[in-house]
């Protein structure tokens, strides 16, 4: 080893980038291996110190409410950090074999969390002599640069359904389910939930395809995170769900997303919900332009046009007071042969430079039904649901992207002058397509 390569995994990282740049790249990655395994070391010695510590406190750890909360206070750790480190201290003193490896740095500090957790707590079949193989198999799968969490969760779980007992797994319990989900001050949704394995798999399996990231045409990487393809991803599971599904029947209706907007509101599309009157008087809630969801209420009349544009409608004709006067049948906007005719033109979404495949579109009006548009072929087009946002509410577009029909009987996008300054009219995306 290079003086500079020695002085890289024991000194100061202190003006250490300045001088990177003498080491190889073969000596880089072997500076990083050292590093690594130098921290595993220092992790082994100070949950010994640590574990030591905590069974000859003195005045400072007893003030401090245990050696967890004193490590923290001494430290820029966390406390949870510090009770953690304390905590595997104590689980590892009954189980030798499990030390031995974490003190070598042949088991990371979370694997011997899980190794130590499945000894303490081993299913209630498993009979007391069958432990210390068990702990061999842990070891192993937690061993080595192989070792990866889910390595070691997997062999957890394997030993869980070999010594199976009248009690339920933990990863079985459908008891165990439970989904919360609660709307925000801000109009928004959280979602906290905890399922069995079996839950799990068909969630994961079905978002699978969905959450994959999707390279731009050039070639681009997705920008996404992946807990946003995640939620893309959710979303879109819905979306079909409630499309395509046997749903069944939610009081007398199959369960579908509902709006309830003014026709008035609809049309007029006011930039300001809280206009006032024309009278000069206070404006009611009932006069605010949004639209309402029977779960989560309000919702911006942008929002309602975008769903609008592919919907369901149902007219019902209220008097001044708001009461029903008259309700005409449903009908669909864009009819199943609408959408087919569309497909064969536009092959999924027409933006350019979007593949997203028809499956995941909605139908556009180009000039909106509310506003006289008609639902007919040359007043429709297929936009991916990002596209159709960005068309009706997305910040610093609203307006700017125009579409027309061609002399073609096909979709030109004409950019703003933001992104083209001749606002060049661009043909519809189906280069990529086939």
């Amino acid at each position: 080893m290079s003086v500079l390569l020695s002085d890289v995994v024991s000194g100061s990282a202190v003006g250490l980038r300045g001088r990177l740049w003498r080491l190889s790249a073969s000596e880089l990655r072997a500076a990083a291996i050292g590093a690594s395994a130098e921290i595993l070391r220092l992790e082994a010695v100070r949950v010994a110190v640590v574990d030591e510590l905590s069974m000859r406190p003195d005045d400072q750890v007893i003030a401090s409410r245990g050696v967890g909360c004193w490590l923290a206070s001494s430290t820029m750790l966390q406390v949870r950090d510090g009770k953690k480190i304390a905590a595997l201290g104590a689980a590892l003193r009954p189980f030798p074999a499990v030390a031995a490896r974490f003190d070598v740095g042949d088991c990371s500090f979370e694997h011997a969390v899980l190794i130590v957790a499945f000894c303490e707590s081993p299913p209630n079949g498993m009979p007391e002599e069958a432990l210390p193989r068990c702990i061999d198999l842990l070891l192993a799968a937690a061993s080595g640069v192989e070792a990866t969490t889910t390595k070691v969760r997997n062999v957890i779980a394997t030993l869980e359904r070999v010594f199976e007992s009248d009690d339920i797994p933990p990863a079985e319990d459908v008891d165990r389910n439970e989904l919360r989900i609660a709307s925000t001050l801000n109009g928004r949704v959280v979602v906290r939930g905890e399922f069995d394995a079996l839950t799990g798999e068909m969630l994961l399996s079905a978002l699978s395809n969905l959450t994959m990231p999707t390279p731009a045409p050039d070639g681009t990487p997705d920008a996404r995170s992946a807990a946003k393809r995640t939620a893309d991803g959710f979303t879109e599971l819905i979306r079909r769900y409630l499309d395509c599904a046997k749903t069944g029947v939610d009081g007398g209706q199959r369960p579908h997303v509902n709006v309830h907007i003014n026709a008035r509101d609809l049309a007029e599309h006011r930039d300001c919900a809280a206009a006032p009157s024309p009278d000069g008087g206070g404006v009611a809630v009932s006069d605010l332009d949004v639209g309402h969801m029977p779960w989560l209420g309000p919702l911006s009349v942008s929002q309602t046009r975008l769903l609008g544009c592919d919907c369901f409608l149902s007219t019902v004709l209220l008097d001044g007071h708001g009461a029903p006067l008259d309700a005409k049948p449903g009908k669909r906007l864009v009819s199943a042969e609408q959408r087919v005719a569309l497909i064969a033109r536009d092959k999924g979404c027409a933006f350019p430079g979007c593949t997203c495949v028809p499956a995941w579109t909605d139908v556009h009006h180009i000039r909106h039904w509310a506003n006289g548009g008609p639902t007919v072929m040359n007043n429709l087009v297929l936009l991916c649901r990002s596209h159709h946002r960005l068309m009706h509410r997305k910040a610093g577009f609203v307006g700017k992207w125009v579409i027309r029909i061609g002399v073609d009987n096909k979709p030109w996008f004409i950019p703003p002058p933001s992104i083209d300054p001749g606002q060049h009219p661009r043909p519809a995306n189906t280069t990529f397509k086939t």
